[in-house]
């Protein structure tokens, strides 16, 4: 059966949208994969609502670019409606890479189920999206299917359960999208789902009476004294005190990330190889490493807006350093309530920040609350008027959101490595 032409890109569209990467997780909490989705970031009265053109431009960026970078190691879910699928332009996908998600508007018809059929021949793997019940359509698609993604804010908690045992077979995973509490997800791994996408691990569950633990504290006294501008014997005395922080500094200055050119053994000199940008940067992103997970969906999600933010304010003001640093202080502190289960509030009780990120992660005031934000709804995929009235009130253009996107992921990545990476002796 041959396939239509390759879709072609509408000009116009070209640099008016943004990607949102959604995390999907394992039954551990690991983040095994992305959904790219793309979202309209100019809407001045003509919505862009063409699914195959979308697709065709989050296939041509990302097959440009490199799908490492949007990524990383992880899978990339792209979704797929009828003109998309029997397009020719999937064949720019690497397809050890993707998930195809078929929508649910796509009807199984002869033609349709040939070519999923030649696609899997071809290696390529698919995910049936939005199941909220049985139906025919399902029936037809299910077997040709490696994931049922169930979309479980269609269904109360008994027609969940009663969907997941009819849908449960050796031949396809369960993956339970629109997860947005930590019971829903308790539910959906009790029912034997294997994948989860949402983000309840990224809302606070404050603990009434909790406390910061002190490897934690220790960590933001030490941001304290670099916020202060501390004598670098303080410093060093504050790290010394700690032999975790010790440990992991030596191991960090000693990878090929940082570029010495010999094996560092004291705590002095790794300070002065770090500097002390990069050891306050180095200390932010230390909080969220728990038992040396790298591939945390929080650390990640932390660490991406932490950067995207810093490229954000680089944009506003140029030249401007300090800026560029507070913003990136700004988005990696706005996820230490859920971290810590400790609210806001307190946190920042235990830390010394400037009055703008107190109102940026208290309130999303000023500049750097507004750039947070944005960010925030650019995760969620949301798109609007909002989105484009924040764009606008920060003066910025689809496109350079974009371009900060991509240089965040490919710097997360690579920092994921580097601190991930065996000291090699």
């Amino acid at each position: 059966m041959a396939a239509r032409p390759e879709a072609a890109i509408p000009m116009p569209f070209a640099n008016n949208f943004f990607l949102a990467r959604q995390p999907i997780l394992n039954r551990n909490q690991r983040l095994v994969a992305y959904e790219l989705l793309y979202r309209n970031a100019e809407c001045d009265g003509a919505e862009f609502t063409d699914g195959t053109a979308a697709t065709a431009s989050v296939i041509a960026h990302a097959s440009e670019l490199g799908m490492e970078q949007v990524v990383g190691d992880q899978l990339a879910y792209v979704n797929v409606d009828t003109e998309g699928l029997m397009s020719d332009f999937i064949r720019f996908l690497p397809n050890d890479k993707v998930i195809l998600e078929v929508l649910e508007t796509v009807e199984p018809t002869p033609d349709v189920l040939a070519r999923l059929a030649e696609l899997r021949q071809a290696g390529f793997k698919f995910a049936l999206d939005d199941v909220g019940g049985a139906s025919e359509s399902l029936r037809k698609l299910q077997p040709l299917m490696d994931i049922i993604k169930v979309d479980i804010q269609q269904l109360a908690p008994d027609a969940l359960a009663a969907l997941t045992r009819s849908l449960r077979s050796p031949n396809q995973k369960l993956l339970a999208e629109k997860v947005e509490t930590h019971d829903q997800f308790r539910q959906c791994l009790d029912l034997g789902f294997e994948y989860f996408q949402g983000y309840y691990f990224a809302k606070p569950v404050i603990l009434s009476g909790k406390k910061i633990a002190p490897s934690q504290l220790a960590i933001l006294q030490l941001l304290d004294l670099l916020n202060s501008d501390a004598e670098q014997r303080d410093i060093e005395r504050s790290v010394k005190l700690d032999p975790l922080i010790t440990l992991n500094l030596l191991r960090l200055v000693n990878t090929p990330a940082v570029g010495a050119r010999f094996r560092i053994n004291s705590v002095a000199h790794a300070l002065i190889v770090l500097g002390r940008r990069q050891l306050q940067r180095w200390l932010q992103i230390l909080l969220y490493v728990k038992g040396q997970q790298y591939d945390s969906p929080l650390l990640q999600l932390a660490t991406t807006r932490g950067k995207t933010m810093e490229l954000l304010l680089e944009k506003l003001q140029p030249g401007e350093r300090i800026s560029a640093d507070i913003g990136f202080t700004v988005g990696i502190m706005s996820l230490m309530d859920t971290l810590f289960s400790v609210a806001m509030s307190e946190i920042l009780g235990s830390v010394n920040v400037l009055d703008e990120v107190r109102d940026a992660l208290l309130h999303r005031t000023g500049q750097y609350g507004a750039a947070l934000k944005l960010i925030e709804m650019v995760e969620r995929a949301q798109e609007g008027p909002e989105l484009t009235a924040l764009l606008h009130a920060l003066k910025l253009s689809p496109a350079e959101l974009y371009a900060c996107q991509l240089a965040a992921y490919e710097w997360v990545d690579e920092y994921r490595v580097a601190i991930a990476e065996p000291v090699k002796r």
